[in-house]
């Protein structure tokens, strides 16, 4: 169970200047713990904090930054079923989901860890003419400085990881704000870096509001702003940021294409489509929302399918055989059965599910929804998906394009040059040949296009935004 309230970090510290911040459990709607929140005075020295902690931070050596790497790991393991209760109540996530994203964490500091120690440059060859002769060339990266974070409710603790892990391993001090309804994880992960030897100042984990918090993204002493979450918030805190580096990981209405040629193997696709549209009750910026099958299997495939949803039990997320639990919030929950309504209102067919009690909404499929509906144009983050039919995979190729957004698509065919037309016509971050646009392993660049962000996650890839390329010349003179 979670302790009765939890400090945020300041400057590496745990403080508890107050207990104001009430986190609920997701499911009963009680309050499950309060944690400490950040004011503009505690965001501000933590910045502050940061900006005086750059030149240790950078003479950090590659193998120390590596060490505290490695010590997360195993703190990590050693508290994993703690951290995965503390997931199931605070984000309402299914039990055997929450385990699941405890492992991811340990991969990312895992990665992160061997990453840390082959940050490398490159010798460039610059006598390209004769004006050049005897100039050699060196590159080697540096820590870009402060880094600001912020992290969404819905992967507490990997999508923390996510900047945590890559910020250590390239020597960036940080303040990170995790999301005000979700903030345990993040706090346990402070909670170990600060048995760790990072130097004072390294990091700040600071639980605030979103309306108290705009230190993270327009303060100038910072170099680096990542922020993952909704578009809409994502690309006002652009605006707002001024001269730093911006890296955003936004929303999607992630398309799956399911070609004829999966006749066969139906029930294995439609077990990964399952898990795609619904893990964790939709609530993933790549869960599948828009399903195109090959109209030569369309029916079938459509009876399977709306059989498998409905066979999905929905309850307590600590309920070791729950799938579906709570989205978020109440409102969330609202908010999407309102959609799902007026997409029926409009003509579409509502295959199974569209119940809504409380924060608990049934997993939905539905069909024959126009193109202009929010259930389908909009990105749903919750438990339903859109099923359509095709005749010709180029023009699912087209529908799929025709999105605001282009974060990852999936694609399940057997014909490689389908595969690598995919490949090369998505506008989009990612194509996942055989499986759902949810798979993600936490070493592979991630990120998207068009609404979907900017720049990509991966630590290496990360590790990348995070430090400032910096060119060496040395002219000889024999």
């Amino acid at each position: 169970m979670l302790k009765s309230s939890y400090p945020y970090y300041l400057a590496n510290a745990a403080r508890q200047p107050n207990t104001d911040l009430e986190v609920t459990d997701k499911y009963s709607g009680k309050v499950a713990t309060r944690v400490a929140l950040a004011d503009a005075s505690a965001i501000d020295a933590g910045i502050a904090a940061a900006v005086a902690a750059s030149p240790a931070m950078r003479d950090f050596a590659p193998y120390r930054r590596q060490a505290v790497l490695e010590h997360c790991v195993r703190r990590f393991r050693e508290r994993q079923d703690e951290l995965a209760m503390a997931l199931c109540i605070e984000a309402g996530k299914p039990i055997r989901d929450a385990r699941g994203e405890v492992m991811r964490l340990i991969d990312t500091f895992k990665v992160a860890a061997e990453e840390a120690v082959r940050i490398n440059g490159e010798v460039l060859n610059l006598e390209i003419s004769a004006r050049a002769k005897g100039y050699r060339g060196f590159t080697k990266r540096v820590p870009i400085g402060p880094c600001s974070f912020i992290s969404p409710f819905n992967f507490p603790l990997n999508l923390a990881a996510h900047k945590i892990a890559p910020g250590i391993a390239a020597g960036c001090p940080f303040v990170l704000k995790p999301a005000s309804r979700t903030p345990i994880g993040a706090l346990i992960i402070g909670e170990v870096l600060a048995e760790t030897d990072l130097p004072k100042g390294a990091f700040s984990i600071l639980p605030a509001h979103r309306d108290g918090a705009d230190l993270f993204t327009t303060d100038d002493r910072l170099k680096l702003l990542s922020f993952t979450g909704s578009p809409a918030v994502g690309w006002e805190l652009k605006a707002k940021a001024g001269k730093k580096k911006v890296v955003l990981e936004l929303g999607g209405n992630a398309a799956c294409i399911i070609d004829a040629d999966q006749r066969e193997r139906l029930d294995a696709v439609i077990e990964r489509v399952i898990f795609g549209a619904f893990y964790q009750s939709g609530q993933s910026c790549i869960g599948v929302q828009r399903i195109l099958a090959h109209e030569d299997i369309y029916d079938d495939f459509r009876e399977r399918l709306v059989a498998a949803t409905r066979k999905l039990v929905a309850g307590d997320p600590k309920d070791e055989n729950t799938f579906i639990g709570p989205m978020i919030d109440e409102k969330e929950a609202r908010r999407l059965d309102e959609w799902i309504q007026e997409s029926v209102k409009a003509g579409a067919t509502l295959l199974c599910g569209g119940k809504r009690t409380g924060a608990m909404l049934e997993a939905s499929v539905l069909e024959h929804v126009g193109a202009d509906q929010k259930i389908n144009c909009m990105e749903a983050f919750g438990p339903v998906v859109t099923l359509q039919s095709f005749a010709d995979f180029d023009e699912a190729l087209a529908v799929v394009d025709d999105s605001e957004f282009g974060l990852q698509a999936g694609v399940f065919t057997n014909d490689i040059n389908k595969a690598m037309r995919a490949w090369d016509r998505l506008d989009v971050g990612g194509v996942v040949i055989g499986d759902v646009p949810s798979f993600r392993v936490d070493n592979m660049p991630y990120g998207g296009v068009k609404d979907s962000g900017l720049g990509r996650e991966g630590i290496r890839y990360a590790i990348e935004d995070m430090t400032e390329l910096r060119l060496l010349v040395i002219r000889d003179h024999r």
